[in-house]
């Protein structure tokens, strides 16, 4: 089935031709637009000045010094290398703490990469993990909780810190299992990825590293303390102290590969442009959406194709949010050369493109690369190594030059 792009806003088009596969009332992040065109404005209006004092400030939003450049990254819409070089004349440490966090994105694709689906359970250390979705868990009363579940549902974006809140309570208080919690944020995050969702649900629960991250009443009051001045349970705060810890316990089916890669390959994708034909047409993915995709990129003449998963999303119901900036972006770029937007099975849809596409480094791409006529490399800030990607710290010694 063929979505039109010219039929309206992006929430038109959604709620015209995507609303079966969404449970939520059709409507935009009222903060964050997509496309390249958002992306570029975006990019030129972040100053790194004070990025490392206040990338954590939570309120007042005027105070906050996150990018806001997460949805753009997550779809490449400004790959990991452009806003590396976008801070390079910033304050050193202003500059060193944002490629950190650069470097942070990159290690969970490398991660994801190698591990693949093992990403969704508990990787190193036993941590509560299985369960259907607690909404109880984010108890209404603590403001803390409720302004942020708010700002999830209603934004599709938070600043990490906040992130770090809402997983903690979820599972280190609440003692609800990870997975589904980190299911509702994928539902709802405009950078929501797998790789990065996941990885930073399994770091702040302990699975991870062994140590969990202890949400308590003191990082509110230092980020956000109007939260606690209006909460209704300040004289009786049920987040006071931090939460005692356990010893960590090793889980017993921790992946093989997390501290050698085998298969180094297959990881990083092809490092060379694999041509099997003449190609008709450029296939973009979820994870490569921006003008800079290779696939893109080397072929400017060819009109490009975008198929919404429709199996995939009837599973997941992303918010509606989610959708409509994909299409934004594809809106966006239709402005610029042909675009053809497809919805059904992309197992049967693909083959029939005859496209060039950009590898991605996640399990879900088999199903893209199959019936590729061309496939690019993936554009790595970092080369892939065969060493231990058990931790970041560990990835981040055996990657040269980082």
């Amino acid at each position: 089935m063929l979505i039109a792009l010219n039929d309206g806003t992006a929430d038109a088009v959604v709620r015209r031709h995507l609303h079966h596969l969404v449970d939520d009332e059709v409507r935009a992040s009222p903060s964050i637009r997509g496309g390249q065109t958002s992306a570029d404005r975006a990019l030129a209006a972040f100053s790194v000045a004070g990025y490392a004092a206040r990338r954590s400030q939570v309120l007042p939003e005027t105070d906050r010094g996150a990018s806001r450049l997460s949805p753009y990254i997550r779809h490449s819409l400004v790959p990991l290398s452009r806003a590396w070089e976008h801070v390079a004349d910033g304050p050193a440490r202003d500059t060193r703490k944002f490629r950190d966090e650069l470097l942070w994105q990159e290690y969970a694709r490398h991660l994801y990469a190698r591990v693949g689906v093992a990403l969704h359970r508990n990787l190193r250390f036993a941590a509560p993990w299985a369960g259907e979705f607690e909404p109880q868990a984010w108890p209404h009363r603590m403001h803390c909780i409720e302004s942020v579940v708010s700002e999830l549902e209603t934004d599709g974006w938070l600043v990490n810190q906040t992130r770090m809140w809402l997983a903690s309570q979820y599972t280190v208080r609440s003692g609800a299992g990870w997975h589904a919690g980190q299911e509702e944020f994928y539902r709802h995050l405009l950078d929501g990825s797998r790789a990065a969702n996941l990885l930073g649900w399994q770091w702040t629960v302990g699975a991870g590293t062994g140590s969990a991250y202890g949400f308590a009443r003191w990082q509110v009051e230092k980020r956000a303390p109007q939260l606690c001045r209006d909460c209704p349970l300040a004289r009786a705060c049920p987040i006071e102290q931090f939460p005692v810890g356990a010893a960590p316990v090793p889980v017993t089916d921790a992946p093989a590969n997390l501290t050698h890669d085998p298969h180094l390959s297959d990881t990083q994708g092809p490092t060379d442009v694999v041509r099997r034909r003449a190609p008709r047409s450029v296939l973009l993915t979820v994870d490569s959406l921006g003008d800079a995709d290779p696939a893109l990129a080397a072929h400017p003449a060819l009109p490009a194709a975008f198929v919404f998963d429709e199996p995939a999303l009837a599973r997941l119901r992303l918010s509606s949010k989610r959708l409509i900036f994909t299409v934004e972006t594809l809106q966006d770029l239709a402005r610029r050369r042909e675009v053809v937007v497809y919805l059904g099975d992309p197992r049967v849809i693909v083959p029939g493109l005859d496209a060039a596409v950009t590898f991605a480094p996640v399990p879900s791409f088999a199903r893209y690369a199959e019936g590729a006529a061309v496939l690019h490399p993936w554009p790595w800030l970092v080369p892939p190594h065969s060493g231990s990607v058990a931790s970041f710290s560990a990835w981040r010694r055996a990657s040269a030059g980082v």
